[in-house]
């Protein structure tokens, strides 16, 4: 079951200043202001939770946000099980719920990681490393990838092993890909099929994307583009890791800046 936080955390910050507010209009004045006047325990908790809840709504809304990495589709830049940090104001302030865009900060940029709600299932928050923008033309060949008629180049760097969250884990190619001056690391499975394509062009106000880990990724290649208004924000740190398998941290990522 997916639960909706923002939804849930406006709510509970709506319910709560609603309450208090009530309370400071209608039943403050009658209690007096002696100490040893017991509040109801719902007001109690209401006032209490209010400026904590309002707080909290209006950081993630507009400043910053957490998310965790379920899957290891951006492997090998981003691990399962990571929890990183979204800023919510570089692509420009939306209203939370509403997620009406306010006004431009800056666009997103080729080779970002971008957070986004998923077009086939907006309850669903998807990430991504953004590959084409507004007007591109996207090709993706024998597993290389194609920007607007150049190839991009990959050099291998290592054998490796790529893992999902359950533990299970495949062999990989490992290549440094730039991504017209991005340099980041990449994932190969020479096991499986290449997903062709041909001069996909990237409509207005749409973005192009996919996972770093390419042949373990559901991505613009299997069910479209991004549209603008779907943008959450740009993923800049991992603030911790957590190795499900081997039920432990993974202190060597902790603070690193995502690229």
């Amino acid at each position: 079951m997916n639960f909706n936080f923002e939804l849930i955390l406006f709510y509970a910050t709506v319910i709560t200043g609603l309450i208090a507010l009530f309370d400071r209009i209608f039943l403050a004045g009658k209690r007096g202001h002696s100490e040893d006047v017991k509040l109801p325990i719902v007001i109690d908790y209401a006032r209490s939770f209010f400026p904590v809840l309002l707080i909290v709504f209006l950081l993630r809304s507009f400043l910053f946000e957490p998310f965790r990495i379920p899957s290891g589709s951006l492997e090998p830049t981003l691990f399962a099980g990571d929890f990183i940090i979204v800023n919510k104001f570089d692509y420009g302030i939306r209203l939370p719920v509403l997620h009406k865009k306010m006004g431009n900060v800056h666009a997103p940029k080729r080779g970002d990681i971008m957070v986004f709600r998923w077009p086939p299932n907006p309850s669903f928050n998807f990430i991504k490393r953004v590959i084409g923008l507004p007007g591109d033309k996207i090709s993706y060949i024998n597993k290389e990838l194609y920007v607007n008629g150049n190839k991009i180049p990959q050099t291998f760097v290592k054998n490796s092993m790529a893992q999902d969250e359950s533990g299970g884990e495949w062999k990989a190619i490992e290549n440094q890909e730039d991504l017209l001056g991005v340099k980041h690391n990449i994932f190969i499975d020479s096991t499986k099929s290449s997903a062709d394509f041909r001069d996909r062009s990237v409509p207005e106000g749409m973005y192009f994307v996919m996972g770093d880990n390419r042949d373990d990724s559901a991505d613009s290649r299997y069910w479209g583009f991004v549209p603008d208004e779907n943008i959450v924000g740009k993923a800049i740190l991992v603030w911790l890791s957590w190795d499900n398998t081997h039920n432990r941290l993974r202190f060597n990522r902790m603070g690193q800046l995502i690229n």
